[in-house]
């Protein structure tokens, strides 16, 4: 199963964190990694390129199975707001799988 950790620091994201494996198909072949990879990565790549910001990523190695995104301390309240509203639209579409595949995806917020 996958379980996404999600981080607030007051109402914005702060950070998330997938671990494990969906399971839900052969390795290649497995449709929930392949949803839960395309919108998380899918999500990182549109804050690189929209907010022109580092986040700082841990990512496992050849056997995958984790990933941590950390929002940096932000001063501009405006950009925050930008970062934070990409990486809750990639939570709407995480629990739009969630709803389907339960068995293979679990969310949860600190």
């Amino acid at each position: 199963m996958i379980n996404v950790t999600i981080e607030r620091e007051q109402s914005y994201i702060k950070s998330f964190t997938l671990t494990g494996h969906a399971g839900s198909g052969p390795e290649g072949h497995d449709l929930v990694c392949a949803a839960v990879s395309g919108i998380t990565f899918g999500a990182v790549n549109a804050v690189f390129t929209l907010c022109e910001i580092d986040l700082d990523i841990d990512q496992a190695g050849d056997e995958g199975g984790f990933l941590k995104v950390v929002v940096p301390d932000l001063n501009n309240e405006s950009l925050l707001k930008k970062v934070s509203l990409l990486f809750e639209g990639m939570v709407v579409s995480l629990q739009t799988v969630e709803q389907d595949y339960g068995q293979y995806i679990s969310i949860s917020e600190k």
